[in-house]
């Protein structure tokens, strides 16, 4: 019998690196290294020195091995997925000029708002990229870089997102892929390269963008000597391109051309997001139309506040996280950190409905509540931009992944399941982002598409399956009502 082989897939997250030590055969996760990120910034603000991601990956890397107990001769490949949208600015060595600007800082709303302006609105960015400008996205954090600190943007040899940033460490070669790059606003969805006319809109010239890979799974070079030594690992071996960490996760879930097209995902983590893999070109202006990493298209929607927002109540409260109940006329809006779906960037938390008999724990379960119906209101609005049709019985009776650190979490299963009538599957596969960049590792070592690689190695996982509850109506056209009328001033917007 030949040796262990193992691939190494990087979860490069806001909080922290994971770095997943995966059997090549059979998706066996053996060890998973963490080191932590500092995120830094108050307001709007949300900074993070990209040297911290770097020294966090080599620290990762180091403790998944030591777990693992295999030789470092074992590894053949590694991929990198990270969080989407980041703005690195390097100079001529490659060295950051200063923090990267991450997705959930907020700070360039005016921008976003003047450069969808500057185009003709948003059908006419949903046209070309497949999104609408928004604080998120890494063109309107460019632009108020421009604005703002005109010194670094001015001194900027090289444009990074941080999946790119920490693939150039690995294989000393620039490169992205068509899913991370999809979250730029430079991309175009439409022709799969960079768009010329919006390059001279941000006054960004193509050489100091990465070269586009043909996928997250594309081998774009090989370990370095130096990130070698770095890492502990044997130099030579294969560097994916990589992608961003929703693009990772689908292929993570075998979802794309080679595997399930057209069903939705729910993941709770910091953020929130709703997505699924489709071959229809995505083109809502209420969605993110992004690539994916396999060639297939990924439409979703992102809320910035999710877990950690509903953790902030219940500290608040003095409550542990699952000490909650519905939370009756309560509702909660827990947009703490300003919200990207609906876009209010200057948004701020919002309680009303409360009366003498509501409990704190009726009040924690409304921050469950708002937070869950934020995301899943635009649930079927990615069914439609995968051509389906929400009221369709098929369509309304699939099964909602759920996944992230919330589908851990009894209150979160519980409250998705009420609010979305919906069955659902918990993935017994774990650490899904870092499994996706182990699959895109796996296909750059030795060939095959990823999503399929992927998919064999779930076929041995154990998913739990919920049935349908009868949908709690009542809350959803309560939680609906407020946040529709809780516009301008009620919302900080």
């Amino acid at each position: 019998m030949p040796p262990r082989t193992v691939v190494i897939g990087v979860d490069s997250s806001t909080q922290s690196t994971k770095a997943a030590v995966t059997d090549t055969e059979t998706g066996e996760l053996l060890a998973v290294g963490r080191a932590p990120h500092v995120v830094t910034g108050e307001g709007g603000a949300r900074e993070s020195d990209p040297e911290v991601w770097w020294r966090a990956l080599c620290d990762a890397v180091a403790a998944g091995l030591k777990e693992s107990g295999l030789s470092a001769s074992r590894v053949v490949g590694i991929a990198v997925a990270g969080q989407q949208h980041g703005l690195v600015v390097l100079d001529r060595s490659g060295r950051p000029l200063r923090p990267a600007l991450l997705w959930n800082d907020t700070r360039s709303a005016p921008q976003a708002a003047a450069l969808t302006s500057a185009l003709g609105g948003p059908e006419a960015w949903t046209a070309r990229t497949g999104s609408v400008p928004v604080a998120a996205m890494t063109a309107t954090k460019w632009q108020w870089l421009r604005e703002n600190d005109p010194a670094n943007a001015e001194a900027t040899a090289a444009v990074r997102l941080p999946h790119d940033f920490l693939t150039e460490r690995l294989a000393g070669t620039a490169a992205t892929d068509p899913g991370d790059a999809s979250g730029t606003c430079w991309y175009s969805t439409n022709t799969g390269g960079y768009d010329s006319e919006l390059l001279d809109l941000l006054g960004l010239d193509v050489s100091m963008l990465p070269p586009l890979a043909a996928t997250g799974a594309t081998r774009i070079g090989s370990l370095t000597a130096a990130a070698a030594e770095a890492l502990g690992l044997p130099a030579g071996i294969a560097v994916a391109a990589g992608t961003g960490d929703n693009m990772s996760a689908a292929v993570g879930l075998g979802l794309g051309g080679a595997g399930l097209l057209d069903h939705p995902v729910l993941s709770l983590g910091t953020s929130g997001t709703v997505f699924a893999a489709s071959r229809a070109r995505p083109a809502s202006p209420a969605l993110s139309g992004f690539a994916a990493a396999d060639g297939t298209y990924l439409p979703l929607a992102c809320t910035l506040n999710c877990t950690l927002a509903v953790d902030k109540v219940a500290t608040l409260l003095g409550l542990h996280r699952d000490d909650a109940a519905p939370g009756g006329e309560a509702v909660l809006l827990p947009y703490l950190d300003g919200e990207r779906t609906p876009d209010v960037p200057t948004a701020s938390g919002l309680l009303t409905g409360l009366r003498h008999d509501t409990t704190p724990q009726q009040l924690l379960g409304a921050a469950y509540e708002g937070a869950a119906f934020t995301v899943l209101r635009a649930l079927d609005e990615l069914l439609r931009a995968c051509g389906l049709d929400p009221a369709d019985p098929e369509v309304a009776g699939r099964p909602l992944r759920l996944i992230g650190g919330g589908a851990q979490g009894r209150t979160w299963v519980e409250t998705v399941r009420r609010l979305s009538g919906r069955p659902l599957i918990v993935p017994g596969s774990g650490e899904l982002v870092a499994l996706g960049a182990a699959a895109l590792a796996a296909s750059a070592a030795g060939g095959g598409d990823p999503v399929a690689v992927a998919t064999q190695w779930n076929a041995k996982a154990e998913d739990a399956r919920l049935p349908a509850v009868e949908r709690d109506t009542e809350a959803w056209n309560r939680i609906g009502s407020v946040l529709d009328r809780a516009t301008g001033p009620l919302l900080g917007g």
